[in-house]
């Protein structure tokens, strides 16, 4: 049996957005994933037996520089499109421009879960120097809800799987799908949860990488559009949500040498990647985006007295906002063909996507 490439298959063999054939455009790095950034790592943890169908949900943990290094910050910029969630650490990286320590993902009631194990590993692994150097955290820590297909008041993750998740996290492939923190998550009124996708260009004469990973649990049926066409109408099935009760959270990550202020531009830019695909943004969603350097490494905490910092100039900055639009796009697709159907609390069902049927509307 042949294998297949990860930029366009899953590791079980299923097809990806570009193993379908969906048009999209733009080169993805060799793994089409956040972790073709050198450096990032992905975990996840993920909750879901079929024996207790009202646990759907779980974990996913970025690390943005190896875990031995991150009490060294990286530079970083945010945007809310649409502020009905929680993303944690923000202000900080408004004021200062950079964030240490790894960041995770959850559903909504287990955020401050989310938040205190990673205080809890970051002070294992560096309290000799937070002590020392009287040193603070503010994690960064997100959310989508997943109680339509999750017990969410029930409070199911715990530390230890946020600890497992961010021990886990490695290089390669990326899980997509219902997994991790996307356990439960809804996209389109199909099955959503975790996504990610790459590019990879040449920007001021130096070769970048820029990779995205959603949580995707946003968005109505009738608003889905891929590769510019209209399909969600044409895919009907059983209605989920009247109105749109989901969110997005995206990170993007990249290698080029960016200023804090860039890198708020480049969050901005995932608004336009998830418009791609047909949502407005709804009063009821939490599209909060987060874009990350791993340049200009400024050693670890505390601060040095002086800062330099080499960043590309603006006006060359366009290609890389494109390459954030096309990555974040193709990200939210790959989370939904990437999805099982689910059924979880309450006996609630959520179909996956046909991606045969996708790819034949798309190309008719």
């Amino acid at each position: 049996m042949p294998v297949s490439a990860p930029s366009t298959h899953s590791p079980s063999g299923r097809p990806r957005a570009r193993g379908l054939g969906l048009p999209l455009p733009g080169t993805p790095g060799p793994l089409n994933a956040i972790t073709d950034v050198p450096g990032v790592t992905v975990g996840t943890t993920t909750l879901s037996d079929d024996a207790v169908p009202s646990i759907r949900t779980g974990v996913t943990a970025i690390l943005p520089r190896p875990a031995a290094d991150l009490l060294s910050p990286v530079w970083a910029g945010r945007f809310t499109m649409n502020g009905n969630g929680e993303m944690t650490g923000t202000h900080w990286i408004d004021e200062s421009g950079w964030f240490t320590g790894p960041v995770t993902l959850t559903n909504t009631l287990s955020l401050g879960v989310a938040h205190h194990a990673t205080n809890r590993w970051m002070i294992d692994r560096f309290r000799p120097r937070l002590e020392e150097k009287g040193l603070w955290l503010l994690p960064v820590a997100a959310e989508t809800y997943d109680g339509w297909l999750n017990d969410i008041y029930g409070q199911h993750v715990t530390e230890a799987h946020v600890l497992s998740a961010i021990d886990g996290a490695a290089g390669g492939p990326v899980p997509e799908g219902s997994v991790g923190g996307g356990t439960g998550m809804i996209c389109y009124e199909f099955k959503g949860g975790t996504g990610t996708a790459s590019r990879r260009l040449t920007a001021a004469g130096q070769e970048i990488t820029v990779g995205a990973l959603v949580q995707a649990n946003h968005g109505l049926r009738p608003w889905l559009t891929v590769c510019g066409r209209p399909v969600g109408a044409e895919m009907p099935g059983a209605t989920v949500w009247t109105r749109e009760k989901g969110s997005i959270i995206a990170v993007i990550a990249t290698d080029a040498p960016l200023l804090p202020i860039q890198l708020q531009r480049l969050a901005r830019r995932a608004a336009i990647g998830i418009g791609r695909g047909g949502t407005p943004s709804g009063n009821n969603s939490g599209d909060i985006f987060l874009a990350f350097s791993t340049a200009n490494d400024p050693g670890p905490l505390p601060e040095p007295r002086r800062l330099s910092l080499e960043a590309i100039g603006n006006d060359r900055l366009d290609a890389i906002f494109m390459a954030v639009v096309e990555a974040v796009e193709e990200a939210v697709l790959n989370a939904m063909l990437a999805a099982d159907p689910c059924t979880g609390h309450m006996g609630r069902h959520v179909a996956a996507i046909d991606g045969a049927r996708l790819a034949e509307l798309v190309r008719r």
